[in-house]
């Protein structure tokens, strides 16, 4: 690929969400408040990217490492996912935004599977903005079970290419992020779309994750135009 021309905004954009629990430690408040506040974040966020042009927003919600935390904040977690999609995204939904979830969901509670499935339903015809949330998600697992896959329809091996592989992903529609976030400061992807990004620009910001909000988006969106991206070329 030639290198591009600076642009203007990400068309594609993914946020890991980081920082919910240090946000609750660092105002002596239960680490369900964190994850309560952080739901709240998600919507200024969404509404943002609408606003600046944003097309596909990915956003890292649940991992499939999460399912090792103590068994009563996974719990209060899938509480969290069913009461975030009865209050927030419906609303989206009516500003154009369709929603779906990226990964595994049959290990999660019957009911929050019922409200995704209603949710992309009924948000199947909207175009504004494609909201992808990423939920019982793990790059690794995602190469893996797409290999699987290819093994099993007995495609021969010297047919196996990119395109191949990329049509085997859990949502093969979603574009590749232009651009990364990762909120709290750490400097990692945390088998985050492992396929996916590798040629993405990336910029990490110190904000806690319920702090961060529309002017922290524009910031980053801001960085990323002044890049030039190569795709591995000069």
């Amino acid at each position: 690929m030639a290198e591009s021309a600076p642009s203007d905004v990400a068309r594609s954009v993914a946020i890991i969400m980081d920082g919910n629990a240090r946000w609750a430690r660092g105002r002596a408040l239960p680490v369900e408040e964190g994850h309560r506040a952080g739901s709240r974040a998600l919507r200024p966020v969404v509404e943002e990217a609408i606003d600046v042009g944003v097309a596909s927003l990915a956003v890292f919600a649940f991992s499939t490492e999460n399912w090792t935390r103590p068994r009563d904040e996974v719990d209060l977690l899938m509480e969290i996912f069913a009461e975030t999609i009865d209050r927030e995204l419906p609303d989206l939904a009516a500003q154009g935004v369709r929603t779906r979830f990226v990964g595994r969901r049959d290990r999660a509670p019957r009911e929050l599977q019922e409200k995704m499935a209603a949710l992309e339903a009924a948000t199947a015809d909207k175009e504004r903005l494609q909201l992808w949330i990423a939920f019982d998600y793990g790059g690794r697992a995602e190469l893996v079970e797409a290999t699987r896959r290819i093994v099993v329809s007995g495609i021969p091996a010297e047919d196996v290419d990119e395109e191949l592989i990329a049509s085997q992903l859990y949502e093969p529609e979603m574009p590749d992020p232009d651009l990364l976030i990762r909120t709290s400061g750490e400097l990692r992807i945390s088998n985050f779309m492992l396929w996916q990004l590798a040629y993405s620009e990336l910029v990490f910001v110190d904000t806690l994750w319920p702090d961060f909000g529309p002017g922290h988006l524009r910031s980053a969106l801001e960085d990323y135009a002044t890049r030039r991206r190569r795709f591995g070329g000069r």
